[in-house]
């Protein structure tokens, strides 16, 4: 609850007059600790990630943080609760705390009291949720539909989003639906006119006198959905998907946020990718390098067969063309799949076998080893 806020810069670890680089510096320090990869199944980290992620949105933007300083969390936020009332902003106005309000009492010279009743019940659009998809190798290459679970809030379906049980629902009479209170204050010897959240209310403007069972009155609740989500072809990991209007619902009959698919993507037990560039190994025999050979080479759409010349040496690497990954935005465009081969030294010889090898090795000249030659050569310079 709002009551329970921490200090945005004691979330962070630093002092109110800290620098936007040391501000950036103790998120990142913060979010690293309590990231959810690094905390799997901690529900203590993810709030407290949630939490360190608040703090930054507002104070790393210069706007947010000065509504901050000056008037705490009712700068930043409308849905503060009415509860804190004018004691709210008295650290940001040391012994003027006993005032109220001042961010209403100068507010409502300018009608900003006014605007702050009309934006309390404008629309506005839900927030957006995240949710995890583990693919294949392939499925990311390819593209595929998967069904991802994710919490969001939803109308309660028990009030149809009304939060009351009987359908009732009536105009605060200390507001008059405006979700504002009108108070006069003495101020320097001034009388001085503030608009305040209507504690009545709560600044809704509205009185449910009998509270939906299900969602308390709140007329939302949050619930675990399955959602379908279609993968474009050539995602790759950290990225995201995101699906139109399936986040949390709309405020007054806003547009509902949308979902974010965060990719990860299984270790494939051949190839690995760069970008649209798909990589893999293929060890090949001592006799196939030396003589040449036709191989057979894994790519995503199967076998290919593959001519390698005669004296390749290992750690050589071949081109196959367009058999790699998919263009994300054009899947009609495909990445390269280059192979390195590496040349496999037989093991487990039996006396034959050695013996052939012995007089094979005996009967080549320097034509056919010119690395090892060149090699000795400089050897034998270096030395003598």
């Amino acid at each position: 609850m709002a009551e329970n806020k921490r200090d945005y810069y004691e979330v962070l670890g630093v002092e109110k007059g800290a620098s936007a680089e040391e501000i950036k510096k103790a998120y990142r320090k913060s979010a690293m600790k309590y990231h959810p990869d690094r905390n799997p199944g901690d529900k203590e980290a993810e709030e407290k990630f949630k939490e360190v992620g608040e703090a930054y949105e507002v104070l790393s933007d210069d706007d947010k943080r000065a509504r901050y300083d000056q008037f705490g969390f009712a700068g930043v936020d409308p849905n503060y609760g009415a509860g804190a009332g004018g004691g709210a902003y008295g650290s940001g106005f040391g012994g003027f705390g006993d005032f109220g309000d001042l961010g209403d009492i100068f507010g409502s010279f300018f009608g900003g009291g006014a605007s702050r009743a009309q934006s309390q019940n404008a629309p506005r659009r839900g927030e957006n949720v995240g949710a995890r998809l583990e693919l294949t190798f392939e499925e990311a290459a390819f593209g595929c539909e998967k069904e991802v679970a994710a919490q969001r809030i939803e109308n309660c379906s028990a009030c149809n989003g009304s939060g009351s049980a009987d359908g009732v629902i009536e105009t605060c009479s200390q507001c008059r639906g405006t979700g504002q209170v009108q108070t006069v204050q003495n101020f320097m010897g001034m009388s001085m006119r503030s608009s305040t959240v209507c504690p009545s209310c709560s600044g809704r403007g509205k009185i449910i006198k009998t509270p939906c069972n299900t969602c308390k009155g709140k007329g939302k609740v949050r619930r675990t959905q399955k959602i379908r989500v279609k993968v474009p072809a050539g995602v790759d990991a950290g990225q995201s998907v995101r699906v139109r209007n399936e986040g949390c619902v709309g405020i007054n009959g806003g547009p509902n946020g949308d979902l974010l698919v965060e990719i990860y993507i299984k270790r494939h037990p051949i190839f690995e990718r760069d970008n649209m560039t798909v990589y893999c190994e293929v060890p090949i025999t001592f006799t196939q390098a030396a003589l040449g050979a036709e191989i057979q080479v894994p790519t995503l759409d199967g076998k290919v067969t593959y001519t390698i010349p005669e004296g390749t040496q290992t750690g050589t690497t071949f081109t196959l063309r367009e058999k790699g990954i998919p263009a994300i935005n054009n899947p009609r465009r495909r990445g390269d799949e280059k192979f390195t081969v590496v040349v496999e030294t037989p093991t487990k010889l039996s006396k034959e076998q050695k013996e052939l090898l012995r007089q094979l090795d005996e009967g080549l000249d320097s034509k056919s080893s010119p690395k090892r030659k060149k090699f000795i050569d400089v050897v034998k310079d270096f030395f003598d």
